[in-house]
């Protein structure tokens, strides 16, 4: 099991420490191909030599051992970050092979959403806990539960924008309109820089008649919140999770790799704009 890492910042070509950019993967329809989105996008901006943080809020630990982190052996994780029981940096685990680090989760972030309920700053614990490495990263990804709970919550508190993978089907317009007004409130009352990230069509298949038609009501009713890269439905990206690996480490060359490079490309080049000359 990967040691504890340690802090080294990110550093600009000025010379500047700059603050991670944290995002926010979620929807709380399971199946949508969330934590596969996760894994593999921080994958693919390790790959682009950025410093990544993924950060698994989810309970069923899959962000976790999809990274190739062994779930069961955990001796701290995000429950312990969350809680204040451990100092973040202690919890955090380097993943040699894919290239970015994990604050891993299991089972027992379950207890979190009791405990959260009588913790004070329940809704900050996250951010509280981020405060101490987010000047080492150039993102943090939070792959967020499949569920509007406290654990979101915590994620929405503490990201600066939202991702969010959509299987182009129907039923799920239907869950989108709900998290977009979870969005919405958050922004509101809690956390006034959070901003869409972007939609992300997962599981695509373009010679689906239903997958084309709400992948063109998605652009109509959101522009160009709707990411150009479309993520196709591909049995590596299925496989590599057994394996735990990201599909560009399982196998570079198959479509589902190369989307999701194509995907982190697109998304960091959206933010050159504000960092590359932030009096434009």
């Amino acid at each position: 099991m990967a040691g504890p890492v340690l802090s080294t910042g990110t550093i600009t070509s000025t010379g500047l420490t700059t603050m991670a950019r944290i995002i926010a993967v979620a929807n709380q329809k399971g199946g949508v191909g969330k934590t596969t989105t996760a894994v593999n996008t921080a994958a693919a901006l390790a790959a682009m030599k950025h410093r990544v943080l993924l950060i698994d809020l989810d309970p069923q630990g899959n962000a976790t051992t999809g990274s190739g982190v062994d779930k069961q052996t955990l001796t701290y994780s995000t429950l312990d970050a969350l809680m204040g029981e451990q100092p973040v940096a202690t919890c955090i685990q380097r993943t040699a092979e894919a290239g970015y680090d994990v604050l891993p989760a299991n089972g027992d972030l379950t207890a979190a959403e009791v405990q959260l309920l009588e913790a004070p700053l329940r809704e900050k614990r996250l951010s509280i806990a981020l405060d101490a490495v987010v000047a080492d990263y150039a993102y943090i990804l939070i792959d967020c539960p499949p569920s509007l709970n406290m654990l979101t919550l915590n994620a929405l508190v503490a990201a600066d924008s939202v991702l969010v993978p959509l299987q182009t089907e129907y039923y799920a317009l239907e869950g989108l309109s709900a998290l977009l007004a979870t969005v919405k409130q958050i922004k509101d009352h809690r956390n006034p820089r959070l901003e869409m990230e972007g939609i992300v069509r997962t599981m695509h298949d373009p010679r689906n008649n239903l997958d084309n038609q709400v992948s063109a009501q998605l652009i109509q009713h959101f522009g160009d919140k709707v990411f150009r890269t479309m993520i196709p439905r591909n049995v590596r990206v299925a496989e590599a999770p057994s394996h735990g690996l990201p599909v560009m480490l399982y196998d570079k060359t198959s479509r589902g790799a190369i989307s999701y490079m194509a995907l982190a490309s697109e998304m960091t080049r959206r933010h050159i704009p504000a960092t590359a000359n932030p009096s434009a």
